[in-house]
């Protein structure tokens, strides 16, 4: 038993943090005839001083030449982290726009540090982007976190009509979007727990909802929630580990009706 546990810490520790996962999706809808849009979601960077995924991350996210590139929070454990958090967001290359919220980390400890100047990402907070392709629409929103109670003013004019995304770094506000006008909601935060058990799952997510959203793709009333499992690792005493929850780079491909929603 003593092996076992060195060996699944060891394994934890040198090789499932960089065994980066890339996810696709495609997201059937009838708000679209003809336009498709790629889009990809990265979360939960937590950058340190040493490199981990971030060279893997931009050749794998470039490689897919997405229309849009969207990070839902959480970008660097410490300030000397930053020039990497910068060079990493900046050598990402989107068609169309690159678009951020920012997380809880963002929030409690870099409020008034500058993380996305120079970048080329736009932060958006109680506020929405709309996107035109072949003559059709779709519509980005976002809130800052720790800012839900701005919820139903960023989304209660948003059009029925369009294809709408709504950016948040929590998963907590997945269950307050009644009559509201949202068929993708992206987040993170739980990194899928970090350390997982089989049969089980994640160990602990600090979630509003705990497990019931804990990673993966959730239907819930009319929306798409996707739970993002992150890129890095928090920070803080325990050592940067990851036990059956790889770090991952979700691929949404917004398509007219044709085909079911499905992992590929």
């Amino acid at each position: 038993m003593a092996i076992i546990g060195i060996l699944c810490f060891l394994y934890s520790y040198f090789i499932e943090p960089y065994r980066l996962q890339v996810n696709t999706f495609t997201i059937p809808t009838e708000k679209l005839s003809k336009a498709s849009f790629k889009i990809v979601q990265i979360s939960d960077l937590h950058c340190d001083k040493k490199q981990r995924n971030e060279p893997k991350l931009v050749k794998l996210i470039n490689h897919t030449e997405p229309d849009i590139i969207v990070f839902t929070g959480d970008s660097i454990n410490s300030l000397g982290a930053l020039g990497l958090f910068k060079k990493t967001l900046s050598s990402l290359k989107a068609k169309m726009s690159k678009l951020a919220v920012r997380g809880n980390i963002d929030i409690w400890y870099w409020s008034n540090v500058q993380l996305f100047e120079g970048t080329g990402f736009k932060v958006l907070d109680e506020n929405s982007v709309t996107f035109d392709k072949d003559g059709e629409k779709i519509t980005i929103s976002g809130l800052q976190c720790e800012n839900e109670s701005k919820l139903n003013k960023t989304l209660k004019d948003m059009p029925g009509e369009y294809f709408s995304i709504f950016l948040y770094h929590y998963p907590g506000l997945i269950e307050s979007l009644e009559n509201l006008n949202v068929d993708l909601y992206l987040c993170g935060h739980t990194h899928g727990g970090q350390i997982a058990l089989p049969f089980y799952g994640a160990l602990v997510t600090f979630a509003r909802f705990g497990k019931k959203y804990e990673a993966g793709m959730y239907h819930v009333g009319d929306t798409d929630l996707y739970v993002n499992r992150g890129v890095g690792m928090d920070d803080g005493l325990a050592p940067r580990v990851r036990f059956l929850v790889r770090p991952e780079i979700a691929v949404f491909n917004i398509k007219p009706v044709g085909r079911n929603s499905s992992a590929e």
